[in-house]
């Protein structure tokens, strides 16, 4: 074999492993939806868990000040004061068996409660604001 058949041979095991390792990069890349930040399957916090947390009627509790829950708030929600001193007592005391969704104002405070919740246990979706919460079709009271 002669030496520029060597090369052309090489060269050509070359590029077919670069495009191996540029492809396999490419699936991986595309193997999973990250833009949401939760877990698969999982709804977006928002308007979109508030949706799903509509259709399999989740226990809804309001994180939001008594100040701001008396302004309005979800029909039948639960009060638990995220900024409350006994937050992680309410918290503690809900049943591990159900299914809850937490919203606040704008987002921000649900977000955390959701986190401490799943922490604690519990099977609990982020309904983002009381805007959202309402846009899925979740009626307003107060």
């Amino acid at each position: 074999m002669s030496p520029e058949t060597r090369t052309m041979r090489r060269s050509r095991l070359a590029l077919a492993l670069i495009a191996v390792v540029v492809a396999a990069f490419g699936v991986a890349a595309c193997g999973s939806d990250s833009d949401s930040g939760s877990d698969a399957g999982e709804p977006s916090p928002g308007e979109e868990a508030a949706a799903v947390a509509l259709e399999s009627d989740r226990t809804v509790i309001d994180v939001r000040t008594p100040q701001e829950y008396d302004a309005g708030h979800v029909e039948g929600a639960e009060l638990i004061d995220i900024q409350g001193p006994d937050f992680s007592d309410q918290v503690a005391a809900l049943d591990t068996e159900g299914e809850y969704v937490v919203y606040c104002r704008s987002g921000n405070r649900s977000a955390a409660a959701a986190a401490q919740m799943e922490a604690a246990g519990l099977d609990v979706l982020d309904g983002g604001g009381l805007d959202d919460m309402v846009a899925a079709g979740w009626p307003e009271a107060g």
